[in-house]
Parts: structure tokens; sequence; C-alpha cells
């Protein structure tokens, strides 16, 4: 279902109005927490109060989850990554769906991007001088999941309040589920799964924007290059004849007459 769906991505725009109204306040939102989280705990070596209690629910969890976790983990790491983002990527360039395409890559790309170029600022560390928020796990599966929703939704109604709802529960699914299992391999704080999984939340609907009008002003540019193929009317094509004529005769009156 996901793959036919990326054939939508060929109508005018990824997000529909209404979504895209919807979405830009959460993206907005999204951007002040990574904020505030990264003001709260920059250069903290550390678990904050908020972290020591979440992690110390999480660690109780049994060895059978901590394979589940590893499962989970690896589907942030470079392999499991680039299996996801290709498998997408190729189902949408076979059903012609070029935007959809576009979008997996940068969204997804954008995302773990950001939390790198966040990590060194905020400066927070974990394990050392490992450094930890946002977390770039959390951030691509969030955004992978987030693309795609928003991809297989397209056929429900996307202007429908429902679902907005659920393309955001789908996202808050799979960012939730990486987010446990950073924190339960030990990899980040949970607050650093949050930081991360709110960067993807503000980065998708922007990059959607973005591919939606830079794909509509070459469109356009195309479009205007492009000649008319509609066949002129036959009562215009008679009309223009007649004009000629007439152009010719007057241009013979004004010809000075030889004696």
């Amino acid at each position: 279902m996901v793959l036919r769906d990326c054939r939508t991505a060929r109508r005018p725009d990824l997000l529909h109005p209404s979504v895209r109204a919807r979405l830009g306040p959460v993206a907005v939102l999204a951007a002040l927490v990574v904020v505030v989280l990264g003001l709260l705990y920059a250069g903290a070596g550390e678990p904050g109060a908020v972290d020591a209690r979440l992690s110390a629910s999480i660690d109780r969890a049994g060895p059978t989850w901590r394979h589940v976790a590893l499962a989970t983990d690896f589907l942030g790491e470079p392999l499991g990554a680039a299996a996801l983002v290709a498998t997408a990527l190729a189902g949408c360039l076979a059903l012609r769906g070029p935007r959809a395409a576009v979008l997996v890559v940068a969204a997804t790309g954008i995302s773990v991007g950001a939390t790198k170029l966040l990590k060194p600022v905020v400066g927070r560390t974990i394990h050392g001088e490992n450094l930890s928020f946002p977390s770039g796990h959390t951030a691509f599966l969030t955004a992978f999941a987030l693309v795609v929703a928003l991809l297989a939704t397209r056929r429900l109604g996307p202007g429908r309040p429902a679902v907005t709802a659920l393309v955001l529960t789908a996202t808050l699914l799979a960012g939730g589920a990486m987010g446990w299992a950073q924190v339960l391999l030990g990899a980040h704080y949970p607050t650093d799964t949050l930081g991360g999984f709110c960067t993807a939340l503000a980065v998708v609907p922007a990059t959607a924007w973005l591919v939606d009008r830079t794909a509509d002003r070459r469109a356009g540019r195309r479009a205007l290059r492009r000649p008319d193929p509609r066949p002129q009317p036959a009562a215009d094509r008679q009309a223009d004849r007649t004009a000629d004529r007439q152009a010719d005769r007057s241009d013979r009156s004004d010809r000075p007459q030889g004696r």
C-alpha cells in the first residue's frame, strides 16, 4: 500500500493544505522543545532527574526485550537505515513518484544531519566524551515514519483531521520505539531521544514544503517554455488568412503607381 501511494506524489502537493496547516504549529512547537532542551542540558555529562527516573523504569526490562531493542537500534544504524531508505526510494521511483522519492531522501538526511550539527553545539555527553543530544537514531526513524505515513494516507482524504492524527500516531510509535531502544541500550538519555524525535518533527514538514515549492517552480518554468500543443480553431485560421489578405492589399495600394 505504501509503495502504491507513492504514485500520489505526482499530484501538485506532497502536503495537503489542511495537513500543512496542522503540522506547521506542531513543527514550530517541536523546534522550540529542541531549543529548550538544548539550553537546559548544554554541556551536561550526566542524566537529569527526569532522565534518571525514566531510565530506571526502562532498565527493568528483561533480556528478551534487549533483543528487541537491538533489532530496533539496527534500523538506525547506517546499514539498516540505508536499507529502509533504498526500499522506499526504489518503490517511489518505480511508481513514478519523483517528489516522494526526493522527500524520503531529503527528510531523513536533513533530520540526521541536523542532529549531527546540534550535538557539538549543545555539548551534552554520555559515557565519557560521547556527544548525545539529540539522538540521531531517533531522529532518523521518526522522520522516515512520518514521511511514509504522509505518503500512505494521501488516499484516505488528507483533509480530514483524523488522517493527520493517524500520521502523528504512526510517527509517535516509531519514534517512541527507537527512543525506548536507545535508553534501554544505554546509548542515550531519555531527553536525548525526545530531542531527536522533535528534531525530525520540525524538519520533515519544512522539507516537504520546500520540495513542493521547488517542484512547482520547475514545472511552471517548463510550462512557459513548452509551445501550446492545441490546434488552432478553423475560425481563427480563417480570420488570420483574411487579415493577411487585407494587409497584402493595403501594401499594394500604398505603392506608387508607375506611368
